[in-house]
């Protein structure tokens, strides 16, 4: 793909280039609000490519597993067109349908072959792993916090933060898709990465810590304490309620103190390292089988990707 065409694409302010992401999490763009190429581009061009069904569906399922769209069908491509002023570039709008019936569109800027495309101002290359999965054995997973069975074919790993709502949501929803929806075929590993942002966050994840080190099931109590009392819990009585969940659990307290600020922060330090490496910026995050889900999209396109997963180790134990 020229660059130079690329870098003149991004200053140019008539294209408004909507991520296609933004259309599944988070709102769905209405029909009538969507982002839509300008008339000129929509015309017939006997410039611009054949129509190319197979490249088609495999740009489409691209797109799904890229963007975690949880079904195929959700996905339509309108034509391409010649972008002008840039030769050898190609414009083409992407239409997502929500579960509700709303459509919004997307714009993509690719190269003639379809192999790379310019959404959200950055450049994607069609021809690497769509699932955009990332190496999760760089991180430290073992004696780390487990929900699910050992022996489980899919690995789920988590950065959250205590003091995040939407990990509190997430919480609820991993729990439900560990222990009942996915039992015994998915396991969840937490890894603790509170914020700066958040103030108390990491004396939270510092005492959870320490209490999994004196019983394992602790720390989920310990989790689901702070998830379900997030709105009163302050910088100033966090250690209040570390006490009070502590006794309540009838955790050996000096050696939980003991234990936070030392050992116990140096796991949590070591966590956000790892966060770091796998380029985790924002609370929750997920890697299933490496493959990253930032935030929690629906249910749908969370059980989409595991589903995926399931079906891959299944194809590879049967040969």
């Amino acid at each position: 793909m020229n660059s130079y065409s690329l870098r003149r694409l991004f200053s140019l302010s008539r294209f408004v280039i909507v991520a296609v992401a933004a259309l599944v999490v988070g709102a769905t763009l209405a029909a009538g609000h969507a982002q839509s190429l300008p008339p000129e581009m929509l015309r017939v061009n006997p410039g611009a490519p054949a129509a190319n069904p197979k490249r088609d569906a495999e740009v489409i399922d691209f797109l799904q597993k890229r963007f975690k769209i949880p079904a195929a069908s959700q996905i339509r491509l309108g034509p391409m067109a010649p972008a002008p002023g840039f030769p050898g570039l190609y414009a083409r709008e992407v239409y997502v349908t929500n579960e509700q019936g709303q459509t919004g569109a997307s714009l993509l800027i690719l190269d003639k072959d379809q192999t790379h495309a310019i959404v959200a101002q950055a450049v994607i290359d069609m021809t690497r792993d769509a699932w955009d999965r990332q190496d999760t054995s760089k991180a430290h997973l073992n004696d780390r916090p487990v929900l699910g069975a050992a022996d489980a074919p899919v690995t789920i790993v988590e950065f959250a933060d205590f003091e995040c709502p939407y990990c509190a949501h997430a919480f609820s929803v991993m729990e439900n898709e560990v222990n009942n929806t996915y039992n015994g075929k998915v396991k969840l590993i937490f890894k603790n990465y509170p914020l700066n942002v958040h103030p108390w966050a990491i004396r939270a994840a510092e005492a959870a810590e320490c209490a999994r080190l004196q019983n394992p099931d602790a720390f989920w109590k310990f989790a689901r304490y702070f998830y379900d009392n997030q709105s009163s819990i302050s910088p100033k009585n966090i250690d209040d309620n570390i006490d009070k969940i502590a006794s309540t659990l009838n955790l050996d307290d000096t050696a939980l103190k003991a234990c936070m600020g030392t050992s116990g922060l140096a796991r949590v330090k070591q966590d956000q390292s790892d966060g770091a490496l796998l380029h985790v910026n924002s609370t929750p995050t997920f890697f299933i089988d490496g493959i990253p889900v930032v935030g929690l999209p629906d249910n749908k396109a969370m059980q989409y990707v595991i589903d995926a997963e399931l079906k891959a180790h299944a194809a590879q134990a049967s040969r």
